[in-house]
């Protein structure tokens, strides 16, 4: 337990450099956006003098240097700033907006392993068969087409066409209170509180942009998984286990499947981090009340406070994820270690 209690401050500590950097990068970038936040703020009626007076209000006269000394300053005291384009503390958005983009991308990601994983096992143990043209058709077909199109084309087929799914129109249907919140998933929320009809609509709400947004991450693990098993089956270990006479499944399963979770592990952090960041479309065409569409309506209107909110939670979660899948390599791979 010390030794990994010890790995985790070592990566915490790792971590605190690149985070400065974010900060750093973010602050500077945002601050070459073009636009004017104040002349936003003041609207498109007011003179310069008033724009100049919101300028100063904001702290946007300061010297550059002298902002970011502000910005570090109220950042240590967990201020994130305040949002000129909803009005509110940037904390409580992402507070808010947060929860909704990880639980469409986790059940996003839940359901494309839970296809791509079994898919890319039969395709490595069955190579040249209908299965393993199938899953190359898969990971065509899911690199190949636009989460924008694919999300439009479910709804017209299954909403307009069949009437089986609710309007696309966020992550409850009007008919239904949102439960009472303890982590922000309305899945685990409504489930908590025992309202399963809440649970119902919310899980019919999430199951298109899930299916949209795993359709595209599917593509990825199914082909690592394949690749990875390939690569473990053609190994001396798997050869001497089939001459030993041990069975297929424990073969299978027991040896070459667990040696071949490495790289996919690698990948799922890849596209977790992806498509966190980038399901802007799937949450713009179901009307999603993510963190993605909170972004780029801060980008358009040059949200200084917004923006640099964003790409700091978005570090954070980078940096954690990475800290789960060390562990992970660890659990599954005794021989890499904690140290």
């Amino acid at each position: 337990m010390s030794r990994r209690l010890h790995m985790i401050l070592g990566r915490v500590a790792q971590a605190i450099p690149v985070l400065f950097g974010v900060v750093v990068i973010s602050f500077l970038l945002t601050r070459a956006l073009p636009g004017d936040p104040a002349a936003y703020f003041a609207g498109p009626a007011a003179d310069a003098a008033s724009i100049a007076e919101i300028r100063e209000a904001l702290g946007l006269d300061k010297p550059l240097f002298q902002q970011f000394l502000f910005y570090l300053r109220d950042l240590a005291r967990g201020d994130l700033g305040l949002s000129l384009s909803t009005g509110q503390p940037v904390m409580q958005d992402l507070a808010m907006r947060l929860p909704a983009s990880l639980e469409l991308t986790l059940v996003a990601l839940g359901l494309s392993c839970l296809i791509a994983i079994p898919l890319g096992v039969l395709a490595a143990t069955r190579p040249g068969s209908w299965i393993d043209h199938l899953c190359r058709v898969l990971v065509t077909a899911g690199v190949s087409m636009p989460t924008f199109f694919t999300g439009i084309l479910l709804i017209y087929v299954f909403y307009y066409l069949l009437g089986l799914a609710p309007a696309p129109l966020g992550r409850l249907d009007f008919l239904y209170l949102p439960p009472p919140s303890v982590s922000g998933f309305y899945l685990i929320d409504a489930a908590l509180a025992g309202d399963w009809q809440a649970w119902l609509g919310a899980a019919k709400q999430i199951v298109l942009p899930a299916i949209t947004l795993a359709l595209f991450t599917l593509a990825p693990i199914a082909r690592m998984t394949r690749a990875a098993m390939l690569s473990a089956l053609s190994a001396d270990f798997i050869r001497t286990a089939r001459a030993a006479g041990l069975g297929q499944g424990k073969i299978l399963y027991g040896y070459a499947l667990r040696n071949a979770l490495l790289p996919v592990v690698t990948t799922l952090g890849m596209v977790f981090s992806f498509s966190l960041g980038a399901n802007v479309l799937v949450e713009k065409v179901f009307a999603w009340p993510g963190i993605g569409s909170y972004a780029v309506e801060a980008l358009v209107v040059s949200d200084y406070a917004a923006v640099q909110g964003f790409v700091l939670a978005m570090a954070v979660l980078f940096v954690l994820l990475n800290l789960v899948i060390d562990i992970a390599y660890a659990l599954i791979d005794p021989r890499i270690g904690l140290s």
